[in-house]
């Protein structure tokens, strides 16, 4: 079964492919074992695989994979009012396409330079460099961050602001290490724990009510 790779990984994978076919064809064949594996790790990290999208109303989707690490109240300077954060981590071997937790239209979306901290950090969540987008669904609004780690140095954001987008929509991915913050409004009823694995676009983390 072919698993789908995501179009910005093939920048990597292109380049490490002929590198990796160069060396074995060359005296320094065990650089290609090396290659190879760098190879192989980088077609795991880009992979998109298809998911299947709950149907139900006022559903929240994961908006990445990885496990659940905070569940707090907070106020984030991009909502008029508290909302509960639910903080995602990505480690380098999690599938990194994001995905919409919400249907609805993109109202805004604000790039922060910052900090390159380790993702699993509480303070990443605003001192690192990130990528906020406010999804309004006609009703509420939800607010979702891309958020850069100590290992990861490019966000990837294909929404625009005005865009309307439907559940678990792929919508940008974040390269090699990584964190997703979702906003809720404190209304929404969170189903997930800390410490839950969670699947992008798959498993649900609450309800709008």
């Amino acid at each position: 079964m072919r698993i789908p790779i995501v179009s910005d990984g093939y920048r990597f994978i292109i380049p490490l492919a002929i590198l990796t076919v160069g060396l074995a064809l060359s005296p320094l064949i065990w650089l290609a074992g090396v290659s190879g594996l760098l190879l192989l790790f980088v077609l795991n990290f880009f992979r998109d695989p298809d998911r299947t999208i709950p149907n139900e109303e006022g559903v929240i989707v994961s908006p990445g994979d990885g496990k659940i690490v905070k569940i707090i109240e907070e106020k984030d300077p991009m909502l008029d009012e508290p909302y509960r954060r639910v903080s995602i981590f990505l480690n380098i071997f999690n599938v990194h396409v994001q995905r919409i937790p919400v249907g609805g239209r993109i109202e805004q979306i604000k790039y922060n330079k910052g900090k390159f901290l380790n993702a699993a950090s509480h303070k990443a969540s605003l001192e690192n460099e990130q990528n906020a987008m406010i999804i309004d669904t006609g009703k509420q609004k939800v607010l979702v961050k891309q958020i850069a780690g100590l290992i990861a140095r490019r966000i990837v954001c294909w929404a625009k602001e005005g865009d309307n987008y439907s559940l678990g929509q792929r919508y940008g991915l974040i390269r090699f290490g990584s964190r997703v913050d979702l906003f809720l409004p404190l209304s929404a009823e969170v189903k997930v724990s800390l410490g839950d694995h969670v699947s992008g676009g798959t498993s649900i983390i609450g309800y709008l009510k």
